[in-house]
């Protein structure tokens, strides 16, 4: 029996188990992103609406809905214009301004135009 290949297995397990825990230690935004993972959707809209008007809340609402957002529709507000996107999961629509990366309002159901006060 040759002993190699399991030295080998046994080798790499142990070096991907320790360089884990140092690189969560290093980057603590590891540890952030798998908290990410693991919010409820109402987690997730409590921070979204929280964040709203603020610069980087696109990034969050794409990070927590990242490939389940539909544009439905574009209408003026924000820093120019603002696009309509609709989560289906879950139905809520959201409006963003790309110009800023924010979100400038949110909503519950299919929402192709918000109110003008809303996206300013």
């Amino acid at each position: 029996m040759k002993l190699a290949p399991i030295l080998t297995s046994v080798a790499l397990v142990g070096f991907l188990t320790v360089w884990d825990a140092p690189l969560k230690v290093i980057n603590p935004l590891l540890v952030q992103a798998s908290a990410a993972q693991e919010m409820t959707l109402t987690q997730k809209l409590d921070l979204l609406t929280k964040s709203k008007d603020k610069i980087g809340s696109g990034d969050q609402l794409r990070r927590f809905f990242y490939g389940d957002l539909e544009p439905i529709g574009i209408q003026v507000g924000g820093a120019g214009h603002v696009v309509n996107l609709y989560n289906k999961a879950n139905d809520i629509t959201f409006s963003y301004c790309a110009h800023y990366d924010v979100i400038v309002a949110i909503k519950k159901g299919k929402v192709p135009k918000f109110e003008p006060s809303e996206v300013k």
